[in-house]
C-alpha cells in the first residue's frame, strides 16, 4: 500500500470537514464526487450555489453529499465581516473593506474554520500560493510556539533503501526561499510532526543538511545550519535531530558514523531539512525523477488549523489526495 493510500485510510477513520473555496473550478467539482464516494472526508464547496450546480451538471457530476456554502447568503456573513474588521482594524481595516473581503471565498473559508464550523481548507487550483496562504496567515495564524509556515513533500522511494521503509519527509521545498536559522529550526520541528502524523514514523530522525558535516567546511551558510540545529533542539529537546550533515552522512550508515561518530541520526535520517528552497526543490525533484519516487505534496505545515495549497496544474486525483492529507492533519491537532 502506498503512503497516500495509507493516508486515505486514516482520513476515512474519522471524517473531518474540509472546505474547497474554488467551488466552480471543474477539477475541484470532479474531485468532491470522488472524495464523498470514497468516504475520505465531509466536503463543502464555496461560491454561488447556482453557478456551482450548473458547472456540476455540465460536467455530469453528482453533488449528492457535498455541502455548498455561498458566503454572501450565509447567516454568518455579517458576524465574520465584523470579526475580520476587529482583527485587522489596527492595520487600517474598516467595516466596508472587511465586508468586501469576506465575499472572497478564501477569506470566508478561513473564518468558518476559525469559528470551528470546519476543520481545514484546500485551494490553489486557480489561486496563487500567496492568495491561498494569505487569509490563513491573517485569520488562522500559526500553531502555538511556531511563527512560520513551511512546506514539505513526503517521498515514497520504491527501493526502500532509505528512510522509514522507503518513506521520507523533505522540507522546505515549497514556501520559504532563503530561510533564517529560526525558520529552519521550526521547519525541522514541524516536519518531524508531519512524519509522525501522516507517515506513521514514530521515531523521526531529522538531518539538518549542508555541504559541511560538523564543521568540515567554514562558511556563513554552514553557520546558519549549525545555529538552526541548536535552535531546533531548544524548541524540541526530545527530538532526534543532528546537523550540520552532508547528505551522504545523513543517509549512509558507514559514512554517517565516520563523519559524525555516535550520532543517532547520521546514516539513519528519515526527515531531511534542506538549507534553502533552491536545494530543497532541486533535491525532491531529483529523487522523484532519478529514483522513481512518488512525491506527495507540497504539504503546508505550521498553521494552527490545516490549510493546503494545490499546484495550478493539479489533477483531480491530486485534489483528492490533498484533501485526505488535510483531513489527517486535522485529526492530529
Amino acid at each position: 500500500m502506498s503512503v497516500i493510500d495509507v493516508i486515505k485510510e486514516k482520513a476515512k477513520s474519522r471524517k473531518m470537514h474540509i472546505l474547497l473555496p474554488e467551488g466552480t473550478e471543474p477539477r475541484t467539482i470532479q474531485a468532491v464526487e470522488k472524495i464523498v464516494a470514497q468516504g475520505i472526508a465531509e466536503v463543502s464547496l464555496l461560491g454561488n450555489a447556482e453557478e456551482i450546480q450548473a458547472k456540476a451538471n455540465e460536467l455530469g457530476v453528482s453533488l449528492s453529499g457535498v455541502g455548498i456554502i455561498d458566503p454572501e447568503k450565509s447567516e454568518f456573513f455579517a458576524d465574520y465581516a465584523n470579526q475580520y474588521y476587529e482583527m485587522r482594524k489596527a492595520k487600517g481595516m474598516d467595516p466596508e473593506k472587511a465586508a468586501k473581503q469576506m465575499k472572497d471565498t478564501l477569506f470566508f473559508a478561513c473564518m468558518h474554520i476559525k469559528n470551528n464550523r470546519a476543520d481545514g481548507m484546500v485551494a490553489g487550483a486557480i489561486n496563487t500560493t500567496g492568495n491561498t496562504l494569505r487569509p490563513g496567515l491573517q485569520i488562522i495564524k500559526t500553531t502555538p510556539g511556531i511563527k512560520n509556515v513551511s512546506g514539505c513533500f513526503i517521498m515514497d522511494i520504491p527501493n526502500k533503501a532509505y528512510g522509514h521503509n522507503g518513506v521520507m519527509v523533505f522540507a522546505d521545498c515549497a514556501v520559504t526561499i532563503d530561510p533564517t536559522s529560526d525558520q529552519l529550526a521550526e521547519s525541522a520541528v514541524m516536519s518531524a510532526r508531519t512524519a509522525k502524523a501522516l507517515c506513521g514514523i514514530s521515531d523521526p530522525k531529522v538531518a539538518m543538511l549542508s555541504f559541511s558535516t560538523k564543521g568540515s567546511a567554514k562558511h556563513e551558510n554552514v553557520d546558519k545550519v549549525a545555529e538552526a540545529t541548536a535552535k531546533a533542539h531548544e524548541l524540541d529537546p526530545e527530538l532526534m535531530l543532528d546537523g550540520e550533515l552532508q547528505a551522504d552522512a545523513a543517509l549512509v550508515e558507514s559514512v554517517g558514523q565516520l563523519k559524525s561518530p555516535g550520532s543517532p541520526v547520521a546514516g539513519h535520517a528519515n526527515v531531511l531539512i534542506f538549507p534553502d528552497l533552491q536545494s530543497g526543490n532541486i533535491g525532491y525533484k531529483l529523487v522523484q525523477r532519478l529514483a522513481g519516487a512518488e512525491a506527495v505534496g507540497p504539504i503546508c505545515q505550521g498553521f494552527a488549523r490545516p490549510i493546503n495549497d494545490l499546484s495550478r496544474g493539479c489533477s483531480v486525483e491530486d485534489i483528492v489526495s490533498v484533501v485526505a492529507i488535510t483531513a489527517v492533519q486535522a485529526q492530529n491537532l
